[in-house]
């Protein structure tokens, strides 16, 4: 046992409620992320720096595409987690499918939700899907690390047992202390490959359709898969094939498809030259 313990901030995860109504912080995360991406979008396609010129599409069309990819993030979320983390729950409490607010949402289903929002969208308005993504992937960190912070607040997906000086005793992990990986997963997933990203596009990488989008996915795999050897698996589940977590098995396809969009990208000429 570690001699200090820092003690877990027991906040509400309930910020304030209006009547019926509560406001959560994990709704805010998702709320803010949505918005402070949405306002990032628009900087990195104003900016022609980034692009050697006109961006292929105008900010008029990420303003369309937002509901797009808010239902991708959503439902894919969803539909992601009954699938892969809790299915036979859901078989036998079909509409607890419905009832978003307890929690219960999967990062790869939602990337899979938005890469259908994506595609959809840019297929009925003539846009380059590549670029497009790129950007999408460029501004989901923001709501990766907003989300992860809400896990900490809600005191959910902590981690293992842990004997480091910043260990924590969360109020639903039992008596033991243990890793604050929500805050891990949030400084990688979130912060540290939001800065990658935005110098990478800095650089002039979205000349190159497609980088981000790979980047993305192969370091956010690897960062992923990282962050599980420190959070605890969900009981349900527990360890799988090989000792591995859900979330490392989901990540090794996703890192992969990253690495395959990478080397096309780079095999490819770019749209202009720097």
């Amino acid at each position: 046992m570690p001699l200090l313990i820092i003690p877990f901030p027991d906040l509400d995860p309930v910020l304030f409620t209006i009547g019926p109504f509560a406001i959560r912080w994990y709704a805010l995360a998702y709320i803010f992320g949505i918005l402070l991406g949405w306002g990032y979008a628009r900087a990195i396609i104003r900016n022609e720096r980034n692009w050697g010129g006109p961006a292929p599409l105008a900010v008029a069309d990420f303003d369309d595409f937002i509901l797009w990819v808010t239902l991708g993030i959503i439902l894919g979320g969803r539909t992601g987690y009954v699938l892969f983390y809790n299915l036979p729950h859901f078989i036998e409490h079909p509409l607890e499918i419905l009832q978003v607010w307890n929690g219960g949402m999967s990062f790869h289903g939602g990337f899979l939700g938005c890469v259908v929002a994506v595609i959809g969208f840019a297929t009925i308005r003539g846009l380059p899907v590549l670029s497009l993504g790129d950007i999408t992937c460029a501004v989901a960190p923001i709501g990766l690390l907003l989300g992860r912070l809400a896990n900490f607040v809600n005191g959910e997906l902590w981690g293992r047992f842990a004997d480091v000086p910043w260990a924590m005793i969360f109020p639903r992990g039992g008596p033991i202390p243990r890793h604050p990986s929500q805050l891990y997963e949030a400084g990688l997933e979130g912060l540290a490959l939001l800065i990658i990203l935005g110098l990478m596009v800095r650089a002039g990488a979205l000349r190159r359709p497609g980088l981000i989008l790979g980047t993305f996915a192969a370091v956010y795999g690897v960062m992923r898969s990282f962050s599980e050897f420190f959070r605890e698996p969900d009981p349900q589940l527990g360890f799988l094939w090989g000792g591995a977590t859900m979330g490392q098995l989901l990540s090794v396809p996703l890192f992969l498809t990253g690495i395959g969009f990478i080397v096309y990208a780079l095999k490819h000429p770019p749209l202009r030259s720097p």
